[in-house]
């Protein structure tokens, strides 16, 4: 169906909204209609069809929870099934607006918008509707622009709402396990951002210690310190205009905490040597592995910070709950590592895709990825047999052994083995987690011979 040809019903409470609607869509459409109240729904639907409505998310300037668009659009699917649903939201309704493609919406826009991108909403939406192809899917649009590769609904639903979140300048949170692909999202993101063609700077923030943390995101001025040569911008400074992406944002201190909330505020740092406080214009992504449940822990992460950096979240889920994508990715790799090693004919026998289904990846992607890599170079011929996966043994070390031996040393030696296995041999880390400096950890290495 053309928009040329089409009736559209437009609803919202808000008569600039309505307007602005009207304006843009009457020389675009066969009819359009406004309505404030969606009380009227029953009335209206009943006497005149339409080929796409437009719903707001709320209509309770007082509560502004979002449901009161989910109950209206149930309605909307309940009198007219066959009619395209877009929902109107703002950025705080984005969870509740990816809610509502689950509940029947075809889609959403958020305020306040570009004409164009709503035109072109609009278009995508009737086109479903009347089953016309359309261009490029979501995966294939993906795996050009961020290397992500995916087709289970888990994935699908993370690539609607980076569609739908990247123009914005909304703060980014993005969870997930170690290699899970955080780093890919927040690229996705930039990527599809209207910054896109500015700076993507990352930081591993978890690695920064307090000594080095303000100097390498804030910058400092010749002098500041002994090795202070000249002066030198910080990462914020160096994304200005475009993305800052700060990895393992969970595992930095409160310390460390409180001088990044007062960036994020104000917008401005002050480089180490110097009062002037220099303004930045970024967008802000973060990831890290740490569980929400846990980040809400206040005497690990402030709330304020959590508030400030969590203006949308995004959770990648683990690889063993994404299905057949286990087997995407792996033919991914197949073919590029076989490309890499001069195998361009290789392939993957049909029983090494039950091994990879059955198995967990506690290493999720990564781990899949360096599976493959292995399999590649040392399978003989061009065929990678189920006797050539081999499953990393980093990810199945025994767990340390809980002993009937309760003196302070034995739990004291244990709780150190657990922690740098966790952080994977990583003694910065450690010794944080376990409320140490580097240096008394190192003496507890030593006294327990670890």
């Amino acid at each position: 169906m053309s928009l040329k040809t089409s009736t559209i019903l437009v609803i919202d409470d808000d008569q600039d909204v309505l307007t602005a609607v009207r304006l843009l869509l009457k020389t675009e459409v066969k009819e359009v209609i406004t309505e404030k109240n969606p009380e009227t729904l029953s009335s209206i639907l009943q006497g005149k069809h339409f080929d796409l409505i437009l719903l707001d998310m709320n209509f309770k300037s007082t509560i502004n929870t979002g449901n009161e668009g989910i109950f209206w659009l149930h309605k909307i699917k309940a009198l007219a099934p066959q009619t395209a649903v877009i929902m109107i939201t703002a950025y705080g309704d984005i969870d509740l607006a990816i809610r509502s493609l689950k509940e029947g919406a075809a889609d959403f826009v958020i305020k306040p918008w570009h004409n164009e991108k709503l035109l072109e909403t609009i278009k995508v939406s009737l086109q479903k509707k009347s089953g016309s192809s359309i261009s490029s899917g979501l995966t294939k649009q993906f795996d050009i622009s961020s290397r992500i590769i995916g087709q289970s609904e888990p994935m699908l639903d993370i690539f609607k709402k980076i569609e739908k979140i990247a123009p914005t300048d909304a703060n980014i949170l993005i969870l997930g396990e170690n290699g899970t692909g955080k780093d890919l999202v927040a690229e996705a993101i930039h990527l599809k951002s209207l910054r896109s063609n500015k700076p993507f700077v990352k930081v591993d923030a978890g690695a920064l210690t307090e000594s080095i943390f303000e100097s390498e995101l804030f910058g400092y001025k010749k002098g500041a310190f002994t090795d202070a040569k000249e002066d030198r911008l910080g990462r914020f400074e160096a994304a200005d205009t475009g993305t800052l992406f700060l990895d393992e944002i969970g595992n930095i201190s409160l310390y460390q905490q409180t001088k990044l909330l007062s960036v994020i505020q104000n917008r401005m740092v002050t480089r180490l040597g110097s009062n002037e406080p220099i303004p930045i214009d970024i967008r802000l992504v973060c990831a890290t592995n740490v569980p929400f449940s846990e980040l809400a822990n206040e005497s690990r992460f402030r709330k304020d910070l959590i508030y400030r950096i969590n203006t949308v979240e995004i959770t990648i889920p683990p690889l063993r709950k994404r299905g057949q994508d286990i087997i995407l990715l792996a033919k991914h790799y197949t073919k590029l590592y076989g490309e890499k090693y001069f195998k361009h004919d290789i392939c993957l026998e049909s029983s090494v895709f039950n091994k990879l289904s059955k198995y967990h990846f506690p290493g999720n992607v990564r781990e899949l990825q360096y599976t493959i890599e292995r399999a590649v170079i040392m399978c003989e011929g061009d065929m990678i047999r189920e006797n050539d996966l081999i499953f990393s043994p980093i990810e199945h070390q025994p767990a340390v052994s809980e002993e009937s031996d309760f003196r302070l040393s034995t739990v004291e030696r244990n709780a150190i083995l657990k922690v740098i296995e966790k952080h994977s041999g990583n003694i910065t880390k450690a010794a944080k987690e376990l409320g140490l400096t580097r240096t008394a950890l190192y003496r507890r290495l030593n006294k327990y011979d670890i």
